[in-house]
């Protein structure tokens, strides 16, 4: 079967740019594991958007830039946040139930937002996104939805049957995971929205398939990744042993919650940013709740919304009330154990406002890019809306630049008559944990350039290991995901090392001061 256009990835950014190419090109869309594994399912808060009478687009621009610590590039924040009434409407066309508030949509508001601006589905606006876009999706002759495919490496110009240097991308390998055969799928374009690297790190709301791999890949293929340091913890995760990865959406603090400090019943954050209190943007709160609990010893810190009536309570917040109730917490009458957990990669793949890479013919959109909208630390509910936007503008320029670009070549199969089946699952496991417990320690919320050393370290020790292992077993999901991780958190250590100064969601004892000039931490191949 051939395909015009490849998209990696099916969240809200790869969906969206499926359909906008589905018009007049054929595109198939690849998944690892199911069509619903990605984070966009799992995004509580909502889209941010200009759209309330008293909010203009140079506030939500200068809100933006104010939580990126002055490393957005202003072009590329005007140019989505101006794109994202657009983006609300597209979306109210595919059928998303959005709250309504007479009959405007009801706006809710973040930390970071100086306006009510996040149009949201309850606290389950992710869910309702992708169902929308997935049924449109499904519902197209010319997309063709493929989940279960792990990929593994982007395939370019060297894998040609007649060798190139051109660093062109023509399509990726991917493993599939019913049959266990690795497939070479080639297209025209190809488009990385595989999503962030959350899972590099023990405590992650991210879903468990977010390993890096779209960021490893183009690596791998030559593309240049920029601030990989800036990793965004939520300060309020679900502290509870049974219930993995639950996240408590920023909103709860944005209609009155308070964090408690359980030992002596205080609210601390007056300690930290007096005039902000629960609302101080992300990074501010995370590293607050985490000198908390390293300061007393603490395993978690109290989130209290139980001054609030009942009623509004649970009509706010059904899905958390619910879920809560289910392990034990009534959250209108008690408070909700809670510890800061990795939850946002804000660096990434680089691209242009095209979304363009740095490799003819690659695309990326979403949590994977770096494209400049989030600088040193994403504001709340920013992320879907670049999914749209980018997801969108990569589309509508390869349509554009259609008549320019080469059908593919012929390109060598999958090589594994070196390997053999592996006997050693545990190494994987072992390693998998290993990872991202010294990342959790050592490159954690607070950094310092010993622990970042340490990790470089391990990780050093653990590449030997992976890629001896990697050249003799055959693949498979757990294997490509654990390369990709590794390759993840060693750019990641890299580029902490790099910045010597604290910004945004970087910030070392070493270097407490932030530098007179903002500057991108860019890696190149």
């Amino acid at each position: 079967m051939i395909h015009d256009v490849i998209i990696v990835g099916s969240g809200a950014a790869g969906l969206t740019a499926a359909l906008g190419l589905a018009e007049k090109l054929k595109v198939l869309v690849l998944a690892k594991g199911s069509l619903t594994g990605g984070s966009t399912a799992w995004a509580q808060g909502g889209i941010a958007a200009v759209l309330d009478a008293g909010d203009t687009f140079e506030e939500h621009i200068r809100d933006t830039m104010i939580a990126g610590a002055g490393l957005n590039r202003q072009e590329t924040v005007e140019f989505v946040i101006e794109r994202a009434p657009h983006a609300i409407d597209r979306l109210v066309e595919l059928g998303v139930p959005f709250n309504m508030d007479g009959n405007s949509l009801h706006l809710t508001r973040e930390g970071g937002h100086s306006h009510r601006r996040i149009v949201h589905v309850d606290d389950a606006t992710g869910w309702a996104v992708q169902s929308a876009l997935l049924k449109a999706a499904e519902d197209h002759p010319n997309i063709t939805l493929l989940p279960g495919q792990s990929c593994i490496d982007l395939i370019t110009g060297k894998h040609e049957l007649r060798y190139s240097g051109s660093g062109r991308v023509w399509g990726v390998y991917a493993l599939d995971e019913a049959t266990g055969k690795v497939e070479p799928h080639t297209a025209r374009a190809t488009i990385m929205a595989t999503g962030g690297a959350g899972r590099v790190y023990q405590f992650s709301t991210a879903p468990r398939g977010a390993t890096g791999d779209g960021i490893a890949m183009a690596w791998r293929a030559g593309a240049r990744v920029s601030n990989m340091e800036m990793m965004q913890f939520h300060p309020t995760c679900l502290y509870n042993l049974e219930v993995k990865n639950f996240l408590i959406t920023e909103a709860v603090r944005g209609e009155g919650g308070r964090l408690i400090n359980p030992r002596s019943g205080k609210r601390f954050m007056e300690f930290y940013d007096a005039e902000r209190l629960e609302l101080a943007p992300r990074d501010i709160v995370a590293r607050a709740i985490d000198a908390e609990i390293k300061r007393f010893g603490l395993d978690y810190v109290h989130l209290d919304i139980s001054h609030q009536p009942a009623d509004f309570v649970k009509g706010h917040f059904p899905t958390i009330y619910e879920k809560l109730m289910g392990i034990g917490i009534d959250m209108t009458k008690q408070p909700i154990p809670v510890v800061p957990a990795q939850h946002y990669t804000c660096g990434g793949i680089v691209i242009d406002l095209n979304g363009q890479t740095d490799l003819p013919g690659l695309y990326a959109a979403g949590e994977c890019t770096e494209s400049g909208l989030h600088g040193a630390n994403r504001l709340a509910s920013n992320s879907l809306l670049e999914c749209f936007v980018f997801g969108e503008a990569a589309a509508a320029h390869i349509l554009d630049c259609w008549d320019a670009f080469d059908p593919p070549p012929p390109v060598q199969a999958w090589d594994e008559s070196r390997v053999t089946n592996s006997d050693e699952e545990v190494i994987i496991k072992q390693n998998w944990t290993e990872i991202r417990r010294f990342m959790w320690n050592y490159v954690g919320i607070v950094r310092t350039t010993k622990r970042l050393e340490r990790a470089q370290h391990r990780i050093q020790m653990l590449t030997g290991e992976v890629e001896d292992y990697y050249g003799h077993f055959r693949v498979s999901t757990d294997l490509i995901e654990l390369r990709n991780l590794l390759q993840t958190a060693e750019l990641i250590v890299r580029s902490a090392l790099k910045r010597k100064e604290s910004r945004g969601l970087h910030y070392t004892l070493d270097y407490p001061k932030t530098l007179p000039e903002a500057r991108d931490t860019v890696l190149v191949p």
